[in-house]
């Protein structure tokens, strides 16, 4: 079997461009993929154009590790965010393909499951106007579709620091959320790596009051020991740091294994270079007795790869979804995912992800001119 073409193609939603692949075979079988490539959806495309034809165009979908390889490998220079995205896009699409030639989910070519349902938590539901009232209204329907958990960024357009009534509105937000939801419900506080590690720390003391499961990148990425003096404060507090959505490959994540800076390990499928690269990835933090909540900000196929890594690994903890706040079209980009019901979703049993394409739909939602500004006001919600 040989890949014959590759189609990108892009939906625009009100916040978010969603591309979507189409790797055809000469076989007759299709695999798919998407990704929400935040502000950087042509750059993806670009880097498409020149490594389809390179590397993808004629190869065995069957051949994954060999397949990715190439792809990192031999353009020689380092692969960031673009490169891994692209890679994650095809590397997908062709577990998809593989799923389908042997009629079995994917799930069952990485091991088998572990699990019959994956645990999933509500984003993207509070795009209201940031009061206690309005979070605390929100919360409530998030509870009433059935979810467990459910996360959210309070802080507003905070960059290092924050006013001291802004940190006290902060307060009550989540005072709102917690009082709304009950006590058995998860609250995931995320800080989008807003903050120096001072504030960090005193947000993290001033919150613990509402027992959030989580502290989401209380500082930006790129420095890991102020990620670990944020860790250390925070551990006898007995609360969860989580980070890894902007970590895209196994080099950058050994400093944070080695420094034991994070309890929970986001990686984002689509960005880290795919399924099988999350898998070895998810056997390492193991090492280090870290959980996996893959990041998920895309569409149903996004959704789909996690839920078929997500049964498969032993420290799987939490799967993250936007999609049932968001336009209802999204959902329907691609048939076939099973609804979140009870806080949880059912595994796909059909082959490969088990979904298929919606081209039309896509097509009649075409790509946006979109800068969604996670440090502007009310970025929250979520209207570019």
């Amino acid at each position: 079997m040989k890949i014959t073409n590759v189609t990108p193609m892009v939906m625009g939603t009100e916040w978010r461009n969603i591309t979507f692949v189409k790797v055809e075979t000469d076989e007759g079988l299709i695999g798919a993929a998407d990704v929400r490539a935040l502000n950087r959806t042509d750059a993806v495309n670009g880097y498409l154009q020149e490594a389809v034809p390179r590397y993808v165009l004629g190869a065995d979908p069957f051949n994954i590790e060999q397949l990715v390889n190439r792809m990192y490998l031999e353009d020689y220079g380092r692969a960031g965010e673009i490169v891994m995205t692209g890679i994650a896009l095809i590397e997908i699409a062709c577990w998809d393909i593989v799923g389908q030639a042997l009629g079995v989910p994917v799930y069952k070519l990485l091991g088998g499951s572990l699990r019959n349902k994956i645990k999933a938590y509500a984003n993207g539901w509070y795009t209201v106007e940031r009061t206690p009232t309005e979070f605390h209204a929100a919360a409530k329907q998030v509870v009433a579709k059935g979810y467990k958990a459910l996360k959210f960024d309070p802080f507003g357009a905070g960059f290092f620091e924050m006013e001291r009534k802004d940190k006290l509105h902060v307060v009550s937000l989540v005072e709102a959320v917690r009082d709304a939801v009950g006590s058995d419900v998860d609250i995931l506080v995320e800080m989008h790596g807003r903050f120096n590690p001072v504030t960090a720390i005193e947000m993290a003391n001033e919150l613990a009051q509402f027992k959030p499961s989580w502290y989401e990148e209380p500082v930006p990425p790129e420095n890991l020991a102020a990620l670990k003096k944020v860790a250390n404060a925070i551990a006898p507090l007995g609360i969860a740091i989580a980070t890894g959505e902007r970590i895209h490959t196994s080099f950058e994540y050994r400093e944070l294994f080695e420094l034991q800076a994070a309890d929970i390990v986001q990686t984002d499928i689509t960005h880290f270079g795919g399924i099988l690269n999350t898998k070895k990835l998810a056997g390492w933090a193991a090492n280090y007795y870290m959980l996996m909540a893959p990041h998920n900000v895309g569409g149903p196929y996004s959704t789909a790869a996690a839920l078929h890594l997500d049964a498969t690994l032993p420290n799987f903890k939490i799967q993250e979804y936007f999609n049932d706040f968001s336009e209802a079209f999204v959902k329907e980009a691609a048939i076939g995912l099973p609804e979140v019901v009870d806080g949880y979703f059912d595994l796909p049993t059909a082959p490969g992800l088990g979904l298929t394409l919606n081209e039309d739909l896509i097509k009649a939602h075409p790509q946006r001119k979109l800068h969604f500004n996670l440090f502007a006001e009310n970025w929250h919600q979520r209207s570019v």
